[in-house]
């Protein structure tokens, strides 16, 4: 199996209103076509790899990060190893300019090793770069974060915030998957993954439908994207996305963002939780529990608190600072 997957929908000259009323709410990944076109960056990326890591370089302080380096038999596929709690690469400590000079050399080979550097925040390593690449899409400042390598894989995963992917040299093929896929992904561990979020295991381009059939499901739900310099996707938080690099020098600058209250906290963590408190449970407990679960966090019976007075609703009550800084010390003393 080769799935092909149709194209992802594409929008132009979206503003900040737009897509606060229109995309957000509609909870489907969208192509903003042309989104960062003017940015100086993007304009060194047209230009090609030396011009974009020129431009890179002009901004580097000298501080040290973190490269994930896999030999050239992976193919650009960062994955676990063949022995329990391994991965088929290595990380590696560097400079920014010095590790771009790399990827210039490595452009010249056939197979070269795979090399890319991921979340780092540029104004910890390109103090600057925010200033001079602006836009205004985002109702509140988010810390942009860079990500440069030759052509390599990032694994089908999710992100926790809502997510504003902007290419800035070289090209990048999206593919994506909603939420209700989870199933049919095939999913890693969620306690040892390989930088963060837990992926998928199935091997996108070549598929293994005897060890993974119900990927076929997931693959009638896949969308597309090929994305140039300039070009951006609003990616809403939990769809499921994997992302190629298609060229020998790619740079993508990225925005992670909750627009939610900040005394939220993580529905990461309430899963973890609840594989503790409630997966191992006799399986009427378990549907016992999906029911008050349903009740409370998804209030399919409408407002679980409507017929409590506003007073004794206690946690049931509107989110407030002073309600989550209670709710967050009665966890913390269930914990002890």
């Amino acid at each position: 199996m080769n799935p092909s997957f149709p194209p992802l929908e594409e929008r132009s000259n979206v503003t900040r209103e737009i897509l606060r009323a229109e995309i957000a709410p509609a909870y489907r990944p969208v192509v903003l076509r042309g989104f960062a076109s003017d940015w100086p960056a993007v304009q060194a990326g047209l230009q090609g790899p030396d011009a974009a890591a020129a431009y890179l370089r002009s901004f580097d302080v000298g501080v040290t990060v973190e490269a994930l380096v896999g030999p050239p038999e992976i193919e650009g596929r960062f994955f676990y190893g063949e022995a329990e709690r391994t991965v088929n690469f290595e990380r590696r400590p560097g400079g920014v300019s010095a590790i771009l000079d790399d990827l210039l050399a490595l452009g010249e080979e056939v197979k070269p090793p795979s090399v890319y550097v991921g979340s780092t925040p540029t104004s910890r390593v390109l103090p600057g770069f925010a200033e001079a690449n602006r836009h205004d899409l985002l109702a509140v400042p988010v810390e942009p974060r860079i990500w440069f390598g030759n052509a390599v894989t990032v694994q089908t995963h999710y992100d926790m915030a809502d997510n504003l992917a902007v290419v800035v040299a070289g090209r990048r093929r999206f593919t994506l998957f909603p939420p209700e896929q989870t199933a049919n992904l095939y999913v890693g561990p969620l306690d040892f993954t390989l930088a963060g979020q837990p992926i998928s295991l199935v091997h996108l381009d070549a598929p293994d439908l005897d060890r993974y059939p119900r990927f076929a499901e997931a693959a009638r739900h896949g969308l597309t994207a090929e994305l140039g310099p300039g070009d951006a996707i609003y990616i809403p938080t939990t769809w499921w996305h994997h992302v190629r690099s298609l060229d020998s020098l790619n740079v993508l600058i990225n925005y992670w963002w909750r627009d939610l209250p900040p005394e939220v906290g993580s529905p990461f963590e309430v899963l973890i939780h609840g594989l503790l408190a409630v997966r191992h449970l006799p399986k009427p407990q378990r549907e016992a529990w999906r029911a008050i679960f349903e009740h409370y966090w998804f209030e399919t019976g409408g407002d679980p608190a409507a017929h409590l007075p506003e007073a004794r609703k206690g946690v049931l009550g509107s989110l407030t600072p002073w309600l989550a800084q209670n709710v967050r010390a009665f966890l913390k003393h269930a914990f002890k």
